[in-house]
């Protein structure tokens, strides 16, 4: 049915003042502490159909410049907000947080900025009576400022409205989870001031794994030593505290010991219990806030498939079981049951869907992980680019999940998700842009199936040292992919080679339902019909300008542009002057490092073949080799390393031609023969 058009303003706080501070409720950056603040606030209801309508929120600020804003309101009416562009969207039953988004955080005196969203309604759809801007309630007046109203603990009914009160959400890895102490992985304790840093950033859960074995005495009491207990509950604390959600787990203890109940049953089963047993009693009087999730990926050694959904099946129902029994808060506490191998093919679904119908308990969801189609996230097999059948990989997983659990009232957590080995041995796994486009799709259509997402973050996305983003563009995308959707282009570079002319160069716009803005270049607007032309759904750069933008034409990225789209974060293009990459002969022992001029150009794939045209390295069904395990390189030093896994996989004394395919269009042929711990390389 199409919206009837409605214009219904409501305007609230003309003059409202307020000392704003930065340890403001909801604040997401730093606020100006100086003076007073003052706010108006705009609703308007653009459109409104039977269930459903369309708002548009202006928020002016009439007193000092905010870096950093969150404005509230709660429904009369039982309203909900279904989609939200242009911030971040925190709900809570008939609570609203819109948070600003990276690149809309500051707003200087008198200046507004918006947002807009879809809703459903049922009734009566009455505007919002009051708004508050960093928890001050923008009412006209001046003075002392209003209180922030502050909320005990959550209760939720059932698991679908706490899972859904768990988005977005995050883990903290290969910490409490990481073998030989929770510093051993390389990542400091875990703080306070890290979750609290979480929480800034619009997080409302955290997933802990943690691991126990290390911890846990022999049979026949496998007691679990009382500081390991007590650290967990320490940072358990600290998160419910600042109003994160909590799930721990059996983590890193699914492949140490778990993997073996199909060979020793009974024990393992014993000290499964056991563990279970003395966390369900150590936590039994805590929030509802903390859930239990029963392990991490469960495996089961020397077992097809089917035998390894029973065996899981087994332990899904002794971890229900013990937590049900265990009494106080864990009669009704969330608990979190994964498929085998937390994998969303539909065989490993429907036994988790039969098992949760079977315990009639409104307090129980399913988990999968998702890391992508596998050729993509580790770039091998020919599968560079996000492309349609990585594509319908995501679609079909995601499609399926929600079938079997979601429209049946089980709701979803996806407790891992990112692209693998992503910041562990490098970001050029995959490349930057593909990344993204994987990124903000996974978490579209998790928004669109109503799943719980929990990112994979080992340190690779959150510093724990300096609790700074690595990469704070890459975290505003992410951020945005919460509400909304951002726009694209085909590629995020463009490749001009330097002994060429430079010529016109088109992209294709992924509008993700968007509408297109715009280029710029910093804060100056590049011209539409002079700089660039748009036709349809091609985005065609002029060569003048991308002469003006490649300035001197070192090697490298010589400029970055945005696309804008009407929602989102802006796409960022690189313009890269490059020629054809240069390689020079080595040898090495066990394995290569090819000393390399890369002249601005990227590694998109590798190929391998000996002289018969066979494939050559450690995949042997492809000729197009594994990223970091065939191929390493460094762009900042230098080189390419072939690694003693692929070296170890080719025959001895037979020549190996290496092809890497670069991303600027160029292929460099290397010659590589081992002959028994030596190694030696020529160039084409």
């Amino acid at each position: 049915m199409s919206p009837t058009t409605v214009r219904r303003r409501l305007r609230l706080g003309v003059i409202a003042t307020a000392a704003v501070t930065a340890m403001t409720a909801g604040l997401v950056g730093a606020v100006s502490a100086q003076a007073a603040q003052g706010c108006e606030v705009e609703y308007e209801v653009t459109g409104e159909w039977p269930g459903g309508f369309i708002a548009d929120v202006e928020v002016t600020n009439l007193g000092e410049a905010v870096d950093g804003w969150s404005l509230e309101w709660s429904w009369p009416d039982g309203q909900r907000v279904t989609n939200m562009w242009n911030a971040k969207h925190t709900p809570s039953g008939d609570a609203v947080k819109a948070e600003n988004l990276g690149y809309n955080a500051k707003v200087a005196t008198g200046d507004s900025t918006s947002f807009g969203f879809t809703g459903s309604w049922s009734g009566e759809n009455t505007d919002p009576t009051e708004f508050r801007l960093n928890g001050r309630l923008c009412d006209g007046t001046t003075g002392e400022p209003t209180e922030t109203p502050t909320g005990g603990p959550q209760e939720w009914d059932n698991a679908v409205d706490q899972v859904a009160d768990m988005e977005p959400s995050t883990n903290i890895g290969n910490t409490l989870d990481a073998l030989g102490g929770e510093t051993a992985w390389g990542n400091p304790m875990i703080t306070e001031e890290l979750l609290q840093t979480y929480k800034a950033e619009g997080y409302n859960s955290i997933r802990l794994p943690v691991t126990w074995d290390e911890f846990t005495g022999p049979g026949p009491d496998y007691a679990i030593a009382p500081e390991r207990m007590e650290r967990v509950a320490q940072v358990v604390d600290w998160a419910l505290e600042n109003d994160l959600q909590v799930m721990i787990n059996l983590h890193h203890d699914s492949w140490m010991w778990l993997d073996e109940l199909p060979n020793d049953h009974d024990n393992v089963m014993a000290k499964f219990e056991s563990m279970w047993t003395q966390i369900a009693t150590r936590f039994k009087d805590y929030p509802e806030g903390l859930s239990f999730e029963s392990n991490n990926e469960p495996q089961f050694a020397g077992t097809e498939n089917d035998a390894g959904d029973l065996y899981n099946e087994e332990l899904n129902q002794v971890f229900y079981d013990i937590v049900r029994g265990s009494g106080g808060g864990n009669d009704d506490r969330l608990l979190v049951l994964p498929t085998l191998h937390t994998n969303a093919a539909q065989e490993r679904l429907d036994p988790v869907k039969a098992m949760i119908d079977s315990l009639d308990d409104d307090m129980v969801a399913a988990t999968i992980h998702y890391y992508g189609f596998w050729p993509f996230s580790v770039n091998v097999a020919g599968f560079p680019t996000y492309e349609e059948q990585s594509q319908a990989d995501l679609a079909g997983a995601f499609k399926r999940t929600h079938d079997t659990f979601t429209a049946n009232g089980i709701p979803v957590i996806v407790g891992e998700w990112a692209i693998l080995n992503y910041g562990v041995t490098g970001p050029q796994v995959v490349e930057y842009g593909e990344m993204l486009k994987f990124f903000e799709d996974v978490q579209f259509q998790a928004r669109e199936y109503h799943f719980t997402t929990m990112i994979w973050d080992a340190i690779q996305f959150l510093n724990r040292n300096t609790l700074e983003w690595h990469d704070p563009y890459l975290q505003d995308r992410i951020s945005a992919s919460w509400t909304t959707r951002s726009g694209a282009t085909s590629f995020d570079r463009i490749y001009l080679e330097k002994a060429g002319t430079i010529g016109d160069v088109s992209q294709t716009l992924d509008l993700n339902g968007l509408e297109f803005e715009g280029v710029w270049d910093g804060d100056t607007q590049l011209v539409e019909g002079t700089d660039y032309t748009l036709s349809g759904d091609t985005l065609t750069f002029k060569a003048a300008t991308l002469t003006r933008l490649a300035g001197d034409r070192a090697y490298g990225t010589n400029a970055t542009i945005e696309a804008r789209f009407s929602a989102g974060v802006p796409w960022r293009i690189n313009i890269i002057t490059f020629d054809q990459a240069v390689l020079s002969d080595a040898t090495g022992t066990g394995s290569l490092v090819i000393p390399t001029q890369w002249n601005g150009d990227h590694i998109e794939q590798m190929e391998a073949h000996y002289a018969d045209g066979s494939n050559a390295g450690p995949a042997e069904w492809t000729a197009f080799q594994e990223s970091q395990v065939s191929w390493l390189p460094d762009y900042i030093n230098g080189s390419i390393t072939v690694p003693s896994a692929f070296v170890n996989a080719i025959r001895d004394g037979e020549p190996v031609t290496i092809t890497y395919h670069l991303w600027g269009g160029e292929s460099v042929d290397y010659t590589v023969v081992k002959n028994g711990t030596t190694v030696t390389g020529t160039a084409s």
